[in-house]
C-alpha cells in the first residue's frame, strides 16, 4: 500500500478559492478567480462583476496568525486615517482571516481590496514626487504606531541576517566575505545613530514600484505590507531610493526622480538632519536582511534563482550603490 508523500508547498485551486469567497464573502455566482503567481505568497486576482480584489495565500509556515493578524490592524489603521493603502475586507462574520487546510498544512488567506491603477517601473519624476508624498503620509499615521512583530535593528537585520546567509553559502567566497565585512560596519554605524532625533514606527519595509499602483491622476496607493514592523521610519525612505537608483541605471534620472521623491515627501512630513546622514546606509542592512530571506524561503520560492551568481549581482548592486554615495566601507 502506497503512501502519500508530505507536500512542501502547494498551489491552491483558484476555482475552489472563489467558490470559498462567494460562500464566505457573500461574492456573486459572476465571480471569477485566477491565480496571479506564486512567490512568497501566493496572489489570486478576484473579480465580482465591477469589483475587483486580491486574495493573498500565505505560504506554510512564514506567518503566524498573530503576526498577520497585526499587519491587518496597521492596514486598518491607516486606512481609518484616509492613507491610500490596499485594506483588508472581512467576510459574512467579520472575519480577515482565512484558515485553509493545504495538503503541506494550515494556511491563512486574506481578501484585500485592489490598489487603483498600475504598477511601473517606468514611472517620471512627478510621479516619483506623489510616491513620496503617499510614503510620508502612511508615516504620519505609522509613527509610534507599535505592531507586535518583528523589530528591524542591529540583530535582525545584521547579526541574524548574515548567519543565515553563511549557513546557506557554506562555502566562503568574496562576495560572503563582502557581505561579513558590510553588517560589522553597519553595526558600528548603527551603534553611534542619534536615536532621539530618527521618527520610529511601523514600516513596510519594501516600498517599491512592485508594491505600489499610481494611475493617471497620480493617486498612489501602496499595498503588500506582509514585511511590516518595528522600525526607523527612514528605513522605509532609504529603501526606496535603492530601488530606485537599481532600477534607474542612468544615475542622471536616478537623481532627478530621487529629489522629486523627497520634495514630496517633506510636503508632508520633514526628514530629519540625523534621518538624511543615515539614509545611504541604512538599506545596505535591508538588503543584507533580504538575501537571507531569500536563503530562508529557498523551498518555496527562490529555488529558481538563488545561486553563486545571484548572489554576485546582488552584491554588485550593493558596491554600485555604495561607490555612487561614496560610502567607505571599512
Amino acid at each position: 500500500m502506497t503512501k502519500e508523500f508530505q507536500v512542501t508547498n502547494s498551489t491552491l485551486s483558484a476555482n475552489k478559492i472563489g467558490e470559498l469567497l462567494q460562500h464566505k464573502y457573500g461574492l456573486s455566482e459572476n465571480t471569477e478567480c485566477k491565480l496571479f503567481r506564486t512567490g512568497m505568497n501566493h496572489v489570486y486576482m478576484v473579480s465580482d462583476d465591477n469589483v475587483k480584489y486580491v486574495f493573498r495565500v500565505y505560504t506554510f509556515d512564514w506567518r503566524t496568525k498573530i503576526e498577520i493578524a497585526e499587519e491587518l490592524r496597521l492596514l486598518t489603521h491607516l486606512k481609518e486615517n484616509k492613507t491610500n493603502v490596499s485594506f483588508p475586507i472581512t467576510d459574512n462574520l467579520k472575519e480577515c482571516i482565512q484558515e485553509l487546510n493545504a495538503p503541506e498544512g494550515k494556511r491563512f488567506g486574506v481578501l484585500f481590496s485592489f490598489a487603483d491603477g498600475e504598477k511601473s517601473a517606468r514611472f517620471t519624476a512627478e510621479t516619483s514626487f506623489f510616491i513620496g508624498q503617499a510614503l510620508a503620509k502612511v508615516h504620519k499615521s505609522a509613527e509610534n504606531f507599535a505592531l507586535n512583530r518583528i523589530t528591524y535593528n542591529n540583530r535582525t537585520l545584521l547579526i541574524d541576517s548574515v548567519k543565515r546567509t553563511r549557513e546557506f553559502f557554506k562555502k566562503e567566497t568574496d562576495e560572503t566575505k563582502f557581505i561579513e565585512r558590510l553588517a560589522n560596519y553597519l553595526q558600528i554605524e548603527f551603534d553611534n545613530v542619534e536615536n532621539e532625533q530618527i521618527r520610529f514606527g511601523a514600516v513596510h519595509l519594501d516600498v517599491w514600484f512592485d508594491n505600489m499602483h499610481f494611475n493617471e491622476e497620480n493617486k498612489v496607493t501602496l499595498f503588500d505590507f506582509d514585511f511590516c514592523g518595528n522600525g526607523w521610519l527612514c528605513l522605509d525612505i532609504s529603501y526606496f531610493l535603492f530601488q530606485l537608483f537599481i532600477t534607474n541605471l542612468d544615475e542622471n534620472d536616478y537623481k532627478v526622480k530621487a529629489e522629486s521623491f523627497l520634495k514630496g515627501y517633506e510636503t508632508i512630513s520633514e526628514i530629519s538632519k540625523e534621518e538624511k546622514r543615515i539614509l545611504p546606509i541604512v538599506c545596505l542592512a535591508i538588503m543584507t536582511y533580504y538575501i537571507s530571506m531569500q536563503c530562508d524561503r529557498y523551498d518555496y520560492w527562490t529555488n529558481l534563482f538563488l545561486n553563486e551568481d545571484h548572489l554576485k549581482r546582488f552584491v554588485g548592486n550593493l558596491k554600485r550603490w555604495i561607490a555612487y554615495n561614496e560610502i567607505e566601507v571599512k
